[in-house]
């Protein structure tokens, strides 16, 4: 939710970022804000005179009543009483026109960093980088659903009995490579000095408005029945609401946690589930990394953020790329984002394996995140990336130590994770 000074004092702006992520639907919503502010402040104006007249009358009362003159006393009364009723009616209608205004600006996006590549959708985002050499073996890498399954690793046909389509079992050696991967990510990151944190797996619904976009929520979440509780989709739900309404202090300034956490996600829409495989599902498990930094600091974070995923699929031998989200593709919370790609040898190309972030103050003006300095309190920046989402990483992992004897070489970096095993056949 951006600042609404930017919307009474410079509504091009507004409407400009809003022409680049090619959202011209949302245009007339930058008027309706502006004249509803206006309005806000005109009954202010009002609201203001009422009381400082019924103030002035209030104090009139006790003079009267030194005096004796108990009628002329309750005349006023009578005004103070008229008076109190106006004040509320329009404190009344004050409030609606809050709460109007908030649900349009919950709607027009954060004003995006000037480097984001203008583009109307994935299509056209923006390669930055290649690292590590992507190799194709000269021998067939079979789909990964495959490689798990010739290992008795993955049993989707059980999942669906108990759970329907987009779950799955893992099993023997795959499950227990797949926990390695989030153990190491787990040390990978604390030796990087973030705190280690687990998280609820449920939130409250103002903690979702809070941390992500209306349209988001409804594609991603699952609620509860009949409680206000929703699965979380990413730890960062959880973690950035744990500052909810919190004024931060200087001296806990950097926060950088990297948090564990299941996440479920409906996974709806055009993209849907994969029936065999494990690219898209229901159910997954996480490594995050979130800070809540200065705003200065800010950009210099995301760097490092990004950065630190980059090292972490590099360490296990797996090529990647960085792929800069264009502003046609860019969620509406956020000022700049980038996709960290692993390098499928079986596709010949690379797939999203985690996204790194950074929202300005867009979620903490949402949830109340402050700090109180010298410059007065002011909102803070939050940014959240991806260390590893599995099973997906862990399909970038098989396939890229998949050898033609169809067994699966394991880095040296997971293998004390793993028992010392070296090779899983």
């Amino acid at each position: 939710m951006i600042d609404i000074k930017l919307i009474r004092e410079n509504r091009d702006l507004v409407k400009e970022n809003i022409k680049k992520k090619f959202q011209d639907e949302k245009l007339p919503l930058v008027d309706d804000v502006f004249e509803l502010d206006k309005k806000v402040r005109e009954v202010q104006v009002k609201v203001d005179g009422l009381k400082a007249e019924k103030n002035k009358l209030s104090g009139q009362i006790g003079l009267l009543m030194r005096d004796g003159k108990k009628e002329e006393a309750g005349k006023i009364r009578e005004e103070i009483t008229k008076s109190a009723g106006e004040i509320a009616k329009l404190e009344g209608e004050q409030a609606e026109l809050r709460s109007l205004i908030k649900d349009k600006m919950l709607v027009i996006p954060q004003i995006m960093d000037e480097s984001v590549p203008i583009g109307k959708d994935d299509s056209e985002n923006v390669e930055l980088e290649k690292i590590g050499d992507p190799i194709v073996p000269d021998y067939e890498i079979p789909y990964h659903a495959d490689i798990i399954n010739k290992v008795n690793g993955l049993d989707k046909e059980a999942a669906g009995r108990t759970s329907g389509e987009g779950f799955y079992y893992l099993m023997g050696d795959i499950a227990r490579l797949h926990e390695a991967v989030l153990a190491y990510a787990r040390d990978f990151m604390i030796d990087n000095g973030f705190t280690y944190a687990i998280p609820p797996f449920m939130i409250h619904g103002d903690v979702v408005t809070g941390v992500m976009s209306f349209p988001e929520m409804e594609a991603m979440m699952y609620k509860i029945e009949g409680e206000d509780l929703y699965l979380i989709g990413t730890s960062e739900h959880s973690m950035i609401g744990k500052y909810k309404g919190q004024i931060i202090k200087d001296n806990e300034l950097p926060i950088n946690i990297t948090s564990y956490s299941p996440c479920f996600r409906k996974e709806g829409g055009a993209h849907g589930l994969e029936e065999r495989g494990l690219y898209r599902v229901h159910q997954f498990e996480k490594q995050e990394m979130i800070v809540i930094c200065e705003p200065e600091e800010s950009m210099d974070w995301y760097d490092k953020m990004l950065n630190l995923t980059v090292e972490f699929f590099r360490s296990l031998d797996i090529p990647v790329r960085k792929l800069e989200c264009c502003s046609g593709d860019l969620a509406d919370l956020k000022v700049k984002s980038c996709d960290v790609e692993a390098w499928s040898p079986r596709q010949q190309k690379y797939f999203e394996v985690g996204s790194c972030s950074t929202l300005g103050d867009a979620q903490a003006r949402r949830l109340g995140i402050r700090k109180k300095g010298e410059k007065g309190t002011y909102y803070l920046h939050t940014l959240n990336n991806t260390v590893i989402a599995t099973p997906r990483g862990l399909i970038a992992l098989i396939e890229n130590n998949y050898q033609e004897d169809g067994s699966i070489k394991i880095p040296k970096a997971l293998q004390p994770y793993m028992g010392g095993k070296e090779i899983i056949k």
